[in-house]
């Protein structure tokens, strides 16, 4: 048998026993339900919430540059708002990114069925 404890006035305290089952005892873990896969749509709402942070984010930048530079380009020049020019940069780059990354994929496909053409 255990001692009991004293609580904070000194008065001994009995330790907490576990409410009665009818018998039926209980593991203490959670028994979670069948569980929930992702789908397309869960992966979708993701991707929302997640671009919308990052247009907060971007505004935030773009509201806080709005000193003018000017920009030199191919013989051009013209004067536009810091962020304004560098968010241009930042499309430019990634479009160039994309057109590579669309001209490797288009040659990975013939390849392959090219590939799949000689296994017949």
């Amino acid at each position: 048998m255990t001692q009991p404890q004293e609580g904070a006035a000194g008065v001994p305290v009995e330790p907490a026993t576990p409410p009665e089952t009818g018998g039926a005892r209980h593991s203490g873990k959670f028994q979670a339900g069948p569980k929930l896969k992702r789908t397309r749509v869960s992966g979708t709402w993701i991707a929302v919430i997640v671009a919308l942070i990052v247009l907060v984010f971007l505004l935030v930048f773009i509201l806080q540059n709005q000193d003018t530079a000017t920009v030199h380009f191919l013989g051009m020049s013209g004067s536009m708002p810091l962020a304004v020019a560098m968010l241009f940069s930042v499309i430019a780059g990634g479009a160039l990114v994309a057109l590579v990354g669309g001209a490797r994929i288009l040659q990975l496909r013939k390849q392959a069925k090219k590939s799949r053409h000689q296994l017949r």
